[in-house]
């Protein structure tokens, strides 16, 4: 722990209660980051934030409870751990969702208000709350999990797949926010795209044993796809998807 790209930073993690949240604080926590976590489940939030700590013998890695859907709640929450740890580094969007059909015309439009809040509007407001932190640091990276199904939509995930390439696109828009703000010298922060086909964790396995699960990523190797954004520049990453999966 502590001489790599990512020793001292300050790292938010937003959905850190999912699988691949508890996998990125785990990572991150090992890397020498201080780690930042929010759910919107709390209970869920302190077993992640405890088996990281537990993991790395008492590393930095505290929880909150923020509601991402409120930008002034996500500001404060900006402000607030820039006050309290003198720095922002990072900020990993890992909140999730999924609604789907059989098929294209049995879409459900109530599908798409639910995913535009998971998927769209916590980019919005974390990445609005963050950006000018994150502008500040001289390693910024704003990360965005996305599908390869953004590029490339099935008949039954209309919904999801238009509300990824909306994230998408969001997070591409704050890439050039970077790229203007460094100048003739290239970006010092970096908005950068992670693209899985979909992820895979234990429990998933343990349910399914002989299932493939092909293409999938699993939230080990998603966190360690996470850490290493920090180990190459700014300029390399900031607005590129990186692909984790095969591309389509």
């Amino acid at each position: 722990m502590g001489n790599g790209a990512l020793s001292g930073a300050v790292i938010a993690v937003a959905g850190a209660g999912g699988p691949a949240g508890r996998a990125a604080l785990l990572r991150l926590a090992e890397a020498g980051a201080t780690v930042v976590g929010s759910d919107n489940d709390p209970e869920r939030l302190a077993e992640a934030v405890d088996a990281a700590r537990y993991a790395h013998g008492g590393a930095s890695v505290v929880g909150d409870t923020v509601d991402l859907l409120d930008l002034g709640a996500t500001r404060d929450w900006a402000t607030r751990i820039e006050k309290d740890f003198g720095r922002v580094d990072g900020l990993v969007h890992l909140v999730g969702g999924w609604r789907g059909s059989e098929t294209f015309t049995r879409t459900n439009v109530d599908d798409w208000d639910f995913l535009e809040l998971l998927l769209i509007r916590t980019v919005q407001h974390t990445s609005l709350a963050f950006h000018e932190a994150l502008q500040r640091s001289d390693r910024g990276r704003y990360v965005l999990i996305s599908a390869a199904g953004a590029s490339n939509p099935t008949a039954g995930n209309a919904a999801y797949a238009a509300a990824k390439a909306a994230a998408e696109a969001w997070t591409l828009a704050m890439a050039d926010f970077f790229r203007k703000a460094g100048g003739p010298e290239g970006p010092t922060s970096a908005a950068a795209i992670l693209v899985v086909k979909a992820l895979v964790h234990e429990a998933m396995r343990a349910e399914k044993p002989n299932a493939k699960f092909a293409g999938f990523t699993d939230v080990k190797e998603l966190a360690e796809a996470i850490a290493g954004l920090w180990e190459r520049p700014a300029q390399e990453v900031n607005g590129q998807r990186l692909w984790l999966t095969e591309k389509p």
